[in-house]
């Protein structure tokens, strides 16, 4: 290696040409990740650092409209098709289009497996290059044989990005982090299941954190989240890591709600989604394997499917979680994991926010999964006995018998009978039954939120002022059910303006306590 100028030597062996200072070590870079064509003039593409362009997706992009908008690095990446991109052309014609790159980026792609060819890297110099790979591993070994192949050829970053089928795996690119103590080296997995290991990596050692500009499909945390969300770019000191864990997370309002209450309460902690298909599978490895990268998982909030798997995986449960049959968290404690549910508080708070009276009332609980079997144990703490109503007969009947209560089938369901209504189910675009039906007067309360009202609150708020309807959405739920869920895992009570400000800025109307 004796060609190499002391620049490249260093990259080489992990080092950057200059020396981080203690500053550096607390922070990474955030990069924007182009896929789809920002609006630059209108500006949908706000002044960012460094940039990726996906020239596989986005060929025909100005460089110089985004070099206005930057005020960091360009990286130009073809990601061919064997590794997850839409580049299809011959090898002539790849060299040609990364060579080309030189002249209006700062940094080009190469990927290990079809790149780091002589011809074309003594064109791209080291200090201009990031090697990449895509692909499976089975095992860290796998993984740190592939790192060593790629740091024969010298490169200003390295980075690979493990295909994943379960977020256990996501352990496997943070080992390997953690192994490396490399300053030059990203490692994530992909997939939904890796998005938390993407949130990790820095606290190891990578680099570089990417976002997307836009939400994406595959689940990619936007620019806006990772410096928002997750404090990126800086690295605050971090003792504690707490988690949503369901089958698609990635979507919830969980992780901006705690990590605000974190800043506002001065808290080291973080809290992050992780996308699980099998809880019986992650659960007994997740914890162990964090606890070895040096994190502490002092708890989880746990949504669907995974409420009546997590109740038989803790070591104790309340007496709530065992009457509703379901946990949504998980806390650790000196004698193990506690499970628990605060389904019921979010609904009871919201109530009282509401400032209604509901001793009574003909209630009914639509829905009779794990969020529908706490709602109900939370009305009959206040001394009402629903019924339960479900589609599905199986379900209804277990919910039924499991709290002693009675099952109405939904297709027998009459609405006007009931002067208070949960709706439990995940039917966001749809109603479970004639909202026009709801009798005067009755208080309905839906469970489910997004960006968009669901079906049923849009249907009952057209009716409420005729028909005098309370209508309690989800967001108001969620409020509720957020701060329980901080008090219960960190002892501390969430910073509640905080918490309204920012639903506030998620909702399509101005918040309006209740």
């Amino acid at each position: 290696m004796n060609h190499l100028s002391r620049p490249e030597r260093s990259i080489l062996h992990g080092e950057w040409p200059f020396a981080p200072t203690e500053t550096a070590t607390r922070k990474c870079t955030v990069v924007t990740t182009l896929t789809s064509k920002p609006r630059v003039h209108g500006y949908d593409l706000p002044m960012v650092g460094d940039i990726e362009v996906r020239a596989d997706l986005l060929d025909d992009i100005d460089p110089a409209l985004l070099r206005a908008r930057s005020t960091g690095k360009l990286t130009f990446s073809l990601r061919s098709v064997s590794n997850g991109g839409a580049f299809g052309g011959d090898a002539r014609e790849r060299a040609r289009r990364l060579v080309a790159a030189l002249e209006h980026y700062d940094v080009v792609d190469l990927e290990a497996d079809r790149d780091l060819l002589p011809k074309l890297l003594l064109r791209i110099p080291p200090h201009r290059r990031r090697i990449s790979w895509h692909g499976s591993v089975r095992d860290i070994q796998e993984l740190a044989q592939q790192f060593e192949r790629m740091a024969g050829t010298p490169a200003l970053l390295y980075l690979l990005a493990p295909d994943l089928r379960s977020a256990e795996q996501a352990l496997i690119p943070l080992r390997l982090l953690k192994q490396l103590r490399r300053s030059d080296v990203t490692a994530f997995g992909t997939a939904p299941a890796g998005i938390w290991s993407r949130l990790l990596a820095p606290r190891l050692g990578a680099p570089i954190a990417y976002g997307r500009l836009r939400t994406n499909e595959d689940s990619v945390p936007t620019v806006e989240q990772l410096t928002s969300d997750y404090r990126l770019p800086t690295l605050p000191p971090l003792k504690r890591l707490f988690a949503i864990v369901g089958k698609s997370p990635g979507a919830s309002m969980s992780p901006r709600l705690h990590n605000a209450g974190y800043r506002a309460a001065g808290l080291p902690a973080l809290y992050v989604p992780m996308a699980v298909d099998d809880f019986s599978l992650f659960w007994p490895k997740i914890a162990d394997g964090l606890r070895e990268l040096g994190f502490s998982l002092d708890g989880i909030t746990v949504v669907s499917p995974h409420k009546e798997a997590a109740l038989a995986a803790a070591d104790r449960a309340s007496g709530m979680a065992a009457r509703a049959g379901a946990a949504n968290i998980l806390v650790r404690t000196n004698e193990g994991w506690i499970a628990d549910t605060t389904n019921p508080s979010g609904l009871i708070g919201a109530l009282r926010r509401a400032g209604v009276r509901i001793g009574g009332r003909r209630a009914a609980v639509i829905g009779c999964g794990g969020a529908g079997r706490a709602a109900a144990a939370a009305l009959m703490r206040a001394r009402l006995r629903p019924d339960m109503v479900n589609r599905g007969a199986d379900r209804g009947h277990y919910a039924a018998r499991l709290l002693g209560l009675s099952y109405v089938p939904l297709k027998e369901f009459a609405p006007e009978g009931y002067s208070l209504i949960v709706h439990a189910t995940p039917l966001r675009e749809e109603t479970p039954f004639g909202i026009e039906r709801l009798a005067r007067g009755a208080i309905f309360v839906d469970m489910g939120y997004g960006l968009e009202e669901t079906a049923s609150v849009a249907a009952a708020r057209a009716d409420a002022h005729e028909k005098g309807l309370v209508v309690i959405d989800g967001w108001t739920v969620l409020s509720a059910d957020a701060a329980q869920q901080f008090h219960r895992m960190t002892g501390q009570r969430m910073p509640i303006r905080d918490a309204r400000v920012v639903l506030n800025r998620e909702r399509k109307e101005p918040w309006k306590p209740v």
